[in-house]
């Protein structure tokens, strides 16, 4: 078994070697493994299966990005993206359809049985909130946002968005990571390796859950996969521990933290002294160095003792329904400020349960997303007017994604109209705001009753490729050979949305 699993090694070798190629203009990340001989790990006592192991690990705890920089002039330079979980109802939201109205009670004639999650068709229904126009570009935004309403003028929604799934795991993966599955990174995970980080003192890929839990995909929904371990999403909670393990499970003396690391660095320099520069090792400690500085960094960040209490009260953090919200967006804008790259909100949690923790609209779209839309409607919007205040907002791109939509009828027998509306990927809405796009405009469009997209259908890996184009990177150009294939983003599909940017 030993010279079959040497003859891997090798090749592992050779594909990390490989994985030595341009990305993002100056991007050539450096091969922890290349000062490794198969002595080395002999001598380690680690052979055979054991070897390719570690092998594995070194790439991931040891590959990072030297000087990046974008392919051309960037638009944005860091992002926060909010992320619904269950599927909005676009035509209860962003996609104002009249003749839904009219049709209302009426069937929806097809050609065959709809890619739909429960497979009951019912009578179409109208919408639940009133539409009106916004602002000066007259928008059209319903009443179940009335605060991200007032700022149409500053929004670009994409109408015509499409998935390749109707089933919530798969659909999440997929407008996360562009596959359907998990073992692919997550955007934010591509632009913390593209990009790095503009601060040492914090990760450049932050995730904060809803207080109700993590979406059911888990941490495979921020996972950086075979890209660097250092460019997955790290997760903060609330408490006096934000970050798991980052300070020890028990209070010890200053005196006695500081000689531990002290014993830990010498034991580091004699290494280093007796081996030769280690790359590997050279990882590891700059892994500590940032645990290190992130025990003073992270209760700075989350010390919102000096925000005023005009900021608290913008972004409802006073108020229980939107509390939470409130908290996780003021948050990370406070980390936007300080140099994080790429902050991820979930709004809502696991998709099981009753009442269910998303937005899962099956039962009551009016109930479920008075609910969840009451519990970030006024924090998002405070999250968009405060950055746009303070200056922030030109260079920052704020993202507002759903898995998938919801249909325009009713989930219900035929011949009914029900209260509750199933999954629909044929046709939904989203929208960005900040530098580089059209504000107050929407692009594409669905059918009349908003069943399908019919005018510029954008599938999410045009939609990421946007977004890695507002970032200045060219969605073919950033990738990371791995398996034989070399990876991006967009898989080998993505135009641009030309027609939302300025």
């Amino acid at each position: 078994m030993a010279p079959n699993s040497e003859d891997a090694l090798t090749c592992g070798l050779v594909q990390h070697k490989k994985s030595n190629l341009p990305m993002a203009g100056k991007f050539n990340p450096t091969s922890p493994t290349s000062d490794l001989s198969r002595r080395d790990l002999f001598h380690w006592g680690i052979n055979g299966l054991g070897s390719t192991a570690l092998l594995s690990l070194f790439q991931r705890d040891g590959a990072a990005s030297n000087s990046p920089e974008p392919h051309f002039e960037p638009k944005v330079k860091r992002a926060i993206h909010i992320c619904l979980i269950g599927g909005m109802s676009h035509v209860d939201s962003f996609d104002h359809k009249p003749e839904l109205e009219k049709m209302h009670g009426k069937s929806l004639a097809m050609d065959k049985k709809p890619d739909i999650f429960f497979g009951k068709v019912g009578l179409l229904r109208k919408q639940d909130w009133e539409f009106k126009p916004r602002g000066k570009s007259g928008l059209m935004i319903s009443d179940m946002f009335p605060h991200i309403a007032e700022l149409g003028d500053d929004l670009t929604v994409f109408r015509s968005m499409v998935s390749e799934s109707a089933n919530h795991t798969p659909a999440l993966f997929m407008a996360n990571s562009g596959f359907e599955f998990n073992g692919f990174p997550s955007m934010g995970a591509w632009i913390s390796y593209g990009l790095g980080a503009e601060t040492d003192s914090l990760p450049a890929y932050v995730v904060l859950n809803d207080e109700r839990g993590a979406p059911n995909t888990g941490a495979s929904t921020w996972s950086s996969a075979f890209l660097p371990s250092n460019s997955q999403g790290v997760v903060l909670r609330g408490g006096k521990q934000p970050v798991r393990d980052l300070f020890p499970a028990q209070d010890l003396a200053k005196g006695a933290d500081l000689a531990t690391r002290d014993f830990v660095n010498e034991i580091n320099r004699q290494h280093i002294a007796r081996t030769g520069d280690d790359p590997v090792l050279a990882a590891r400690i700059r892994s500590y160095e940032l645990a290190a500085k992130m025990q003073m960094s992270i209760p700075e960040v989350a010390d919102m003792s000096d925000e005023t209490k005009t900021t608290l009260d913008s972004y409802g953090i006073h108020e229980p329904q939107s509390a939470d919200m409130g908290r996780r967006c003021l948050l990370g804008r406070r980390m936007l400020e300080r140099g994080v790259r790429f902050v991820q909100l979930f709004s809502g949690g696991p998709i099981a349960g009753s009442p269910r923790a998303s937005w899962d609209a099956h039962e009551s779209v009016k109930d479920n997303h008075t609910l969840e839309a009451g519990r970030i409607d006024k924090p998002v919007a405070a999250l968009l007017k405060d950055l746009k205040q303070r200056g922030l907002l030109k260079d920052t791109l704020i993202i507002f994604t759903t898995e998938f939509g919801r249909t325009p009828f009713a989930q219900s027998d035929a011949n009914q109209v029900g209260p509750g509306r199933d999954h629909n990927r044929y046709g939904f809405s989203c929208w960005m705001a900040g530098g580089g796009l059209k504000p107050g405009l929407a692009v594409g469009a669905t059918d009349e009753v908003g069943w399908k997209a019919v005018e510029r259908p954008i599938p999410w890996h045009d939609f990421h490729a946007t977004i890695l184009h507002l970032f200045g990177i060219n969605h073919e150009r950033l990738t990371y050979y791995h398996n034989g294939i070399q990876r991006r983003l967009t898989n080998v599909h993505g135009d641009v949305v030309t027609e939302a940017l300025v």
